[in-house]
């Protein structure tokens, strides 16, 4: 526009159109709708559409003068048209991301507390054992939540997790195997190993007798059976005097069947004696390898950072260091504390924020602590019993690293706060653990953060996952009840385990059976099915422009159910990412569009490529996003697995669909030619060759053959249920047959002049021969009647007769 700086003073018309055109010829006079006051005074004191030869002017003036609303008479612009005002549509309210907030124990809307980014913490495992399914529900469940906030919501995600290698269970574990090591290594004879079994027996016993809890109490009766069903073979062949060769094997069952309560046995005799530290880091070094192995096996993506609590000693000892200057720590003969009451007791802190209800439960604060810190001593060092240990002075048989409070160990629970802390600062978005570590683990850590912190804010955002069970029963290492995850791989794939967890809630308890792996397993079979149909739609041969197909009534419906299917997914997604829904949505999605293509080829009409390629490629895009399926594929599950490297279906299939188009020439002339050999081999390709190679051929009349690339086990499979489901049939058959047989021999004895007189409800009179007259009423037999019933009677006569030949050849 012309700006405010241009001032007029040419009052002849021509002149000033001249400079007007002069100062237009570098500037902008089309931008925007409302002319500024010197346009229209410039407008005004030309009066006129400027002469052409001044362009510049010209279309300035015409450009006001459209803008211009003169409500005079005699004015050449009324009638002009303008543009209509515009106003935005109202829309619909979009969903936004709903979290299930342990703090707050219920579901809060999500808001990161820096624009994008999302900081993660997760407790990690343990390393003294083998990774089981329980862990497999937190690691599986969090990895699918992470890779729903990075790939579907686009947050930018820092996945931090710990691995405890410093712990009261790695300690005791780590001397108890040395120690049995040690005791086997003697290799003692059967005599020793019957008397310090029954010397560890009575502990033990006494153990047994003393704990309450019904789980560990069946736990123990177990161990205890075990070791009674390998005492009794030894003890009788000791007493019978046997061989040695007879004795010292059952002595060996013995030892594998007593092992637990053996090592705990002389754990309390010589544990303390174990002083090399390097004893204590080769079973977590160990356990933590097979933990990485047992995650890329069910593809759980790696953190980003990973942190070990034995590499983060110097930064624990500083974050006690400071809790303890800031007031809510004390040192007690070597160890150091954490002073509940004095935190609980400031305004600005609250104590135990998730569980307030189980401060006080000593039996959950014990074991906290450990096994080996809560002997009577270390209890009487604390101030309150609801306190916990920051730093615990190492007693003999346990590692140790300096500190200001002499030659300690990080307590357990200090750790996260301090390696935590250390990555992510004073908050975090988002801590997750599983729902048994609420109290004391996470309670104990937020308060130790936000006493070295002095705010009330360290988590926004606490995630739980919920139990694991089998068949309805806890699952847990000291239990001794769990399966390994793999065990678990032994049984069904990655895949199949993950598509578990998808169909349950990530914060619910999850029961692991036969028949939830079972749904996981038919909902695969389902999805893959879906794939396989539509590339092969998609492999049908068209040009380039035959790819575009007119939309009829039918796929506008699907596009429709396509639209609202994918906004139930999202709503499902953002209601505290509700991945059971999102199954269910995605299984309704798949049986429309399976509904849609049967129609279509019922019509024989080809279905939609575009559209059905649409959904197979959005159904594919969100199993990528949850894990299921690896990032290579375009549609569907990728044939080979995850260490295909090769594409191996654009690879094969070029081949494989010149022996499908060759065997069905072979089919046409061998049915034009009634060759039945010839037809007999086509099947046994199909049946018996091609399913060991991963390949399906499906023959349906009338189409073209549908060529599938599946996994040769499902392949096998399928064969072996069909030839069980042939048998099945044939004995089913073979059964109708005797029984058709019988019926046939015991119709045959009966004489015809017999087979009507019982019918008494139906005839009342009859001739010589057996033959009904009259009806029941005492009417005579219409004579359409009497003839049909003529026929049946000759029939059984013939019948009856061949009876009567059987008889007298000695049949």
């Amino acid at each position: 526009l012309v700006g405010n700086s241009f001032r007029i003073f040419i009052n002849e018309e021509a002149a000033l159109a001249a400079a007007l055109n002069d100062y237009l010829t570098s500037r902008s006079y089309l931008a925007g709708f409302s002319p500024s006051q010197a346009d229209q005074k410039a407008f005004k004191l030309l009066r006129r559409p400027p002469d052409p030869q001044h362009v510049h002017a010209l279309r300035w003036f015409r450009h006001i003068a459209a803008l211009q609303q003169d409500d005079s008479p005699d004015s050449s612009m009324k009638g002009k048209r303008v543009q209509p005002a515009w106003s935005p549509p109202a829309g619909t309210e979009v969903p936004q991301l709903r979290l299930y907030n342990s703090l707050t124990r219920s579901k809060e809307l999500f808001v990161p507390q820096k624009g994008n980014k999302v900081t993660w913490y997760c407790c990690g495992p343990t390393v003294y054992d083998a990774s089981h399914m329980g862990h497999a529900r937190s690691y599986i469940s969090f990895d699918i939540l992470r890779r729903i906030l990075r790939d579907y919501f686009k947050y930018d995600v820092l996945y931090c997790m710990n691995i405890t290698d410093i712990d009261d269970k790695i300690i005791k574990r780590a001397r108890q195997n040395f120690l049995l090591e040690q005791y086997k290594e003697k290799k003692p004879q059967a005599a020793q190993i019957l008397q310090d079994v029954l010397s560890a027996r009575e502990p033990f016993q006494a153990h047994l007798a003393a704990t309450t809890d019904p789980d560990k109490k069946q736990m123990l009766e177990r161990l205890d059976a075990a070791v009674t069903a390998a005492l009794q073979p030894l003890q009788a062949a000791m007493d019978s005097k046997a061989a040695a060769e007879v004795v010292q094997p059952l002595a060996q069952v013995l030892l594998e069947n007593s092992k637990d309560l053996l090592s705990d046995w002389l754990d309390k005799q010589f544990g303390s004696e174990v002083t090399e530290n390097s004893i204590f880091s080769t079973l977590p070094k160990y356990w933590e390898g097979e933990y990485h192995k047992d995650m890329d096996d069910l593809n759980v993506l790696p953190p980003d950072v990973l942190t070990r609590v034995s590499e983060y000693v110097p930064e624990i000892v500083d974050f006690v260091k400071k809790i303890v200057a800031n007031g809510y720590g004390y040192e007690s003969n070597g160890s150091v504390y954490f002073n509940t009451s004095k935190f609980d007791g400031n305004p600005q802190h609250s104590y135990a924020k998730l569980v307030p209800e189980a401060v006080g439960d000593q039996k959950a604060l014990q074991e906290g602590e450990g096994d080996l810190s809560i002997s009577a001593d270390r209890l009487s060092e604390k101030k309150s019993p609801n306190d916990f240990a920051l730093w615990k002075a190492s007693k003999p048989g346990e590692p140790s690293w300096d500190s200001p409070w002499g030659k300690g160990r990080p307590g357990w629970h200090i750790e996260c706060s301090a390696m935590a802390g250390s990555v992510l600062g004073e908050s975090m978005d988002i801590h997750g653990g599983g729902f048994d570590l609420r109290f004391p683990h996470h309670d104990n850590e937020l308060a130790q953060a936000e006493a070295f912190f002095e705010n009330d804010y360290w988590v926004r955002y606490f995630l739980h996952t919920g139990h694991l069970t089998i068949a309805g029963c806890k699952m847990s290492k000291s239990l001794k009840n769990f399966i390994t995850i793999k065990d678990a791989l032994a049984k069904n794939t990655a895949r199949q385990l993950r598509l578990a967890f998808l169909m349950h809630s990530w914060k619910d308890t999850l029961d692991y059976s036969s028949n939830t792996m079972e749904s996981a397993v038919q909902y695969e079979k389902f999805m893959n099915e879906f794939f396989l149909n539509v590339k092969d739609i998609l492999r049908a041969p068209t040009d380039l422009t035959g790819r575009f197909e007119k939309w009829e009534v039918e796929e506008m419906e699907l596009n429709n159910s396509f639209y609202d299917r994918k906004f139930a997914i999202h709503e499902a997604l953002c209601d505290n990412v509700d991945t059971r829904t999102v199954m269910e949505e995605m299984r309704v999605l798949v049986g429309q569009s399976n509904t849609y293509i049967a129609s279509r080829k019922n019509a024989k009409l080809r279905p939609n490529r575009l559209l059905v390629e649409s959904i197979a490629v959005y159904l594919t895009n969100m199993l990528k996003i949850f894990g299921a399926i690896e990032e290579s594929a375009s549609i569907g599950f990728p044939v080979g697995g995850q260490s295909q490297n090769v594409d191996l279906e654009s690879t094969v299939m070029p081949y494989l669909s010149v022996l499908s188009e060759f065997r069905e020439g072979v089919r046409k002339i061998a049915r034009e030619q009634k060759v039945m050999e010839l037809l007999q081999m086509c099947d046994v390709v199909r049946d018996e060759t091609l399913p060991e190679l991963g390949v399906r051929l499906e023959d349906h009349e009338g189409q073209p053959t549908v060529l599938k690339l599946v996994d040769k086990e499902t392949l096998l499979k399928e064969r072996e249920e069909k030839t069980k489901v042939r048998r099945r049939r044939r004995k089913r058959r073979s059964c109708q047959e005797e029984t058709r047989t019988r019926g046939r021999s015991h119709k045959m004895k009966v004489s015809p002049c017999e087979m009507f007189r019982k019918e008494t409800d139906k005839y009342s009179q009859f001739d010589e021969t057996g033959f009904p007259t009259h009806d029941a009423e005492g009417k005579e037999l219409s004579k359409g009647l009497a003839k049909k019933l003529r026929k049946l009677y000759e029939a059984q006569e013939k019948l009856h007769n061949e009876y009567l030949q059987m008889n007298q050849n000695g049949n």
